[in-house]
């Protein structure tokens, strides 16, 4: 097991790294708000307290931000006609909107125009992570708010059935890699998903819509156990745990999964493709490296929410994150 020194140090070191590339800093609200992570903090303890399946929701509406025109708050825009990136497809089962607006409002609270909603996802995002028993990392801030949102760039988004040369491909266009990738996707170890994500890997898999056209990577008992859950390709409605028995704990067992080929979706599965992934998912599916990973995955979604940042006079700080200021 790396010692705590080795890693506090690598991951200083990313840290560090990435936001001088990207103009983020730590404490970049030392002056202006110095209680910004306090409120925060504050908001996401009750609220997890109350629900603590939220968490994953929340971290996942962070990522979805990042890949879309990078970590600009953009997700949370709304539109009249409906076609911001929240109203398309990969976001329409996105949840928690209210309460990052509840925990937004807080933060207008102690610090008016201060904090953008694209640092207050930020955080909500790495508190969701650590009060699911997950690594804790400190944020770089400084990011702005943008103001467009638009639903067809959200193919940007590395969907559910992509195999390893699309993750690799849609992670390289936000700058990450192929250890970010694997690292990142080991957020599946918190949360649920509805059944029509991975449904044609059960009955749907080469296009014959029927009971033996499955994926033949998917082991077989947890094929029956999810046919089990998920009756047909029309259940639209019924979730089911990404990380069986601790899907509201952040842990290594999402490893343990997908070397059983029990991950839930293709993206999962096509892990165990690529050399460097698979080794990866290996050596961490004996739960022996847990500080090792834990240090990983806060370096990774520092990188990620380095992704395409505004700062500086480029977007906005919003009063609220649904609608831009003019």
């Amino acid at each position: 097991m790396a010692s705590r020194a080795v890693v506090v140090a690598l991951l200083l070191a990313a840290v560090s790294a990435s936001c001088a590339r990207a103009q983020l800093q730590e404490k970049f609200y030392a002056a202006t708000c110095p209680s910004v992570e306090e409120v925060v903090r504050k908001e996401m303890v009750r609220a997890l307290s109350l629900a603590p399946s939220l968490a994953a929701p929340l971290l996942r509406m962070h990522f979805h931000d990042c890949f879309v025109r990078g970590c600009d708050g953009s997700v949370l825009l709304d539109s009249a006609n409906k076609t911001a990136e929240k109203d398309a497809k990969p976001n329409v089962t996105l949840r928690g909107f209210d309460f990052v607006e509840r925990v937004k409002t807080a933060v207008e609270k102690a610090c008016p125009d201060t904090v953008s909603c694209a640092d207050v996802l930020a955080l909500i995002a790495r508190d969701a992570v650590w009060l699911s028993k997950g690594p804790f990392w400190e944020v770089p801030l400084g990011r702005r708010d943008g103001s467009v949102s638009m639903s067809n760039d959200t193919k940007a988004l590395p969907p559910p059935t992509a195999n390893i040369t699309q993750l690799t491909q849609l992670f390289a266009a936000v700058n990450l890699d192929i250890k970010d990738l694997v690292v990142l996707s080991a957020a599946h170890t918190i949360g649920t998903s509805h059944c029509f994500s991975f449904s044609d890997r059960l009955y749907n898999f080469t296009g014959m819509d029927n009971a033996s056209d499955i994926d033949p990577t998917l082991e077989p008992f947890y094929m029956e156990k999810l046919k089990s859950k998920c009756a047909s390709l029309d259940d639209n409605t019924t979730l089911v745990e990404m990380d069986p028995g601790s899907f509201k704990t952040f842990d290594l067992d999402y490893f343990k999964l997908v070397s059983k080929r029990r991950g839930l979706f293709h993206s999962d599965g096509a892990l165990l493709t690529d050399s460097f992934t698979r080794a990866y998912i290996l050596r961490h599916a004996t739960g022996a490296f847990k500080d090792e990973f834990f240090a990983d995955f806060g370096v990774s979604m520092v990188k990620m929410g380095n992704a395409n940042v505004l700062t500086g006079t480029q977007g906005e700080i919003r009063k609220k994150c649904s609608v831009v200021n003019h």
